[in-house]
């Protein structure tokens, strides 16, 4: 019998589990995925991750991570996907209103941390 030990995730695979436990109608920001994922400080980080998610095809909740100021981070760059991000949103029933912001504090997801490490590692 072969053994072979197994990887441990990577930083992108701890940033798509964090973010595919945020419910349905609530938010996180991305510092806060960064954090909860293990990777205190890069947010950047998890925006780069999740841009790189195809709108249309992921199963990944992507939309449900907006900036620590409680917004869409809208920008030209994004090609459009901050748009789609707002639907998503308000047919999530979350308000959003045209430049993006919405009430970061009533809608925001805060998962015992606890039980996010235990889903990450298994434990």
């Amino acid at each position: 019998m072969h053994w072979l030990p197994t990887m441990p995730p990577t930083a992108e695979q701890n940033i798509l589990r964090v973010t595919a436990m945020i419910p349905r109608g609530a938010v996180s920001t991305y510092g806060r995925v960064a954090e909860l994922a293990g990777y205190f400080g890069a947010a950047r980080q998890v925006g780069w991750v999740l841009r790189r998610q195809d709108p249309a095809n992921t199963t990944i909740p992507w939309h449900r991570v907006v900036n620590a100021t409680g917004a869409i981070s809208m920008t030209n760059s994004r090609n459009g996907s901050d748009w789609i991000q707002r639907e998503l949103l308000l047919e999530e029933g979350i308000p959003v209103d045209r430049s993006g912001r919405l009430p970061l504090r009533t809608y925001l997801w805060t998962p015992d941390p606890l039980h996010v490490l235990q889903a990450l590692t298994g434990g």
